[in-house]
């Protein structure tokens, strides 16, 4: 098969691909705009060692996992939830909230992910504001070359988190791409032993055709 047979195939059969790419592309874009947007706000706090010592460095790095669960419990987000003055419970707050750290950049992220994004945005940032409240009241005890010093890093931004629209348009043209492409090759596997052309019959048989009889029009 040359290349000439399959833009034979393209230009009869493309119409299947494009009206399979069309269809899917309009789905997904349409089943996007029908989802209601939510918003994710992120805030990182930063510790830093007061001393540059490899081994408060590692004490640090094994204390921020601490710091994670230190701020995903009931008490933390009644403490925001107070503050703020919002009408939710702990559970709904923890519910949106996703923390982590990151111990090579030693950092803690707060991300929280809301239909309602500066509501989110200021939940992240009043987890973010009590870590550093936490680990300033811990270093009151601590020698100054001992402790660990937390700030926030600005404060936290947000951003649509659902849903993306265009990657979505974007996934389901690849998938309409795939099913037309799939739809045209099981029809050229159905027919590829129907002869209806003199391509046909070299193609079938590997041999090249030396004459034709041509139709007769001349019957009524």
């Amino acid at each position: 098969m040359n290349l000439t047979y399959y833009v034979r195939i393209l230009l009869r059969r493309g119409w299947i691909i494009a009206l399979a790419v069309v269809i899917t592309a309009g789905a997904a874009f349409g089943f996007s705009k029908l989802q209601t947007p939510t918003y994710r706000a992120t805030q990182y706090v930063l510790l830093q060692p007061a001393r540059n010592d490899f081994g408060l460095t590692e004490t640090l790095r094994y204390l921020l996992r601490s710091y994670v669960v230190f701020l995903n419990t009931d008490e933390q987000a009644a403490n925001a939830i107070e503050r703020l003055q919002l009408d939710m419970t702990p559970g709904e707050v923890r519910s949106h909230t996703t923390i982590s750290s990151d111990p090579t950049q030693l950092t803690v992220q707060i991300d929280v992910t809301m239909e309602d994004g500066p509501t989110a945005a200021r939940i992240a940032t009043e987890l973010g504001r009590l870590l550093v409240e936490e680990r300033t009241e811990d270093n009151r005890d601590l020698p100054r070359e001992d402790r660990i010093e937390a700030r926030l890093v600005d404060t936290a931004t947000y951003g649509q988190h659902t849903p993306r629209t265009m990657i979505n348009t974007i996934a389901g043209a690849m998938l309409g791409l795939l099913v037309g492409g799939a739809v045209v090759f099981v029809l050229e596997y159905l027919e590829s032993n129907i002869v209806r052309r003199r391509e046909d019959v070299e193609r079938f048989l590997d041999l090249p055709v030396l004459a034709a009889i041509p139709a007769d029009d001349t019957r009524s």
